[in-house]
């Protein structure tokens, strides 16, 4: 059985994998978020929920202790989120991260440029390259809301395909990394849906 913890754990992209870790798995899910009351009930017996800050190193280390996958889906002060993490992540000794950027962040867009609004995801994707853990930092396209499991992967260096993705279909691939040991480690990979 694996323990996931997942870093802002109320974000769309998070609620969409936590209720295919649910369906798809049996995982241990600790659910870390500043707010839990904007949660929906969990009647599961798998979820943990901590109210916490990523910021908050004492207690996102609490957090870490015993945990398989740490799987952050965060915004705001990414260089220092990245930060606390990797260092956290040293500490107590868990080596897998997955880890949410955004494309563009190394002009592999074709016709767009990198913009300096991707300063902070480009600058913590730096800091979680140059870590020794086992991570996965994914890429993905604009966001939509189409029930489908369809996307496409690029690796760092290739030109970045498609465009929008499912949250279902990130969902999807963020479960498969967390659940199967060895898959796209110390890789940062585009993700889009290869039709549009």
């Amino acid at each position: 059985m694996t323990n996931i913890l997942i870093l802002g754990a109320n974000g769309s992209i998070a609620r969409a994998a936590i209720d295919l870790f649910l369906k798809e798995t049996d995982a241990l899910l600790t659910l870390y978020l500043r707010n839990p009351s904007k949660l929906q009930n969990f009647s599961s017996d798998r979820v943990r929920i901590i109210k916490g800050d990523v910021l908050d190193s004492e207690k996102l280390k609490e957090a870490m202790s015993g945990q398989d996958v740490v799987y952050a889906n965060l915004a705001g002060s990414l260089e220092q989120m990245a930060r606390n993490i990797v260092d956290a992540m040293n500490i107590i000794g868990v080596k897998r991260l997955i880890w949410i950027s955004s494309m563009g962040i190394y002009d592999e867009v074709p016709g767009q440029r990198y913009h300096t609004m991707l300063d902070p995801y480009r600058n913590s994707a730096e800091i979680i390259e140059a870590s020794d853990l086992n991570y996965t930092i994914l890429r993905p396209g604009w966001f939509t809301n189409k029930d489908e499991i369809d996307y496409e992967i690029t690796q760092k260096g290739e030109p970045f395909k498609g465009h929008d993705i499912s949250r279902k279909s990130l969902a999807h691939l963020i479960v498969k990394l967390a659940v199967t040991d060895g898959l796209e480690v110390r890789h940062s990979i585009g993700v889009s849906n290869p039709n549009i």
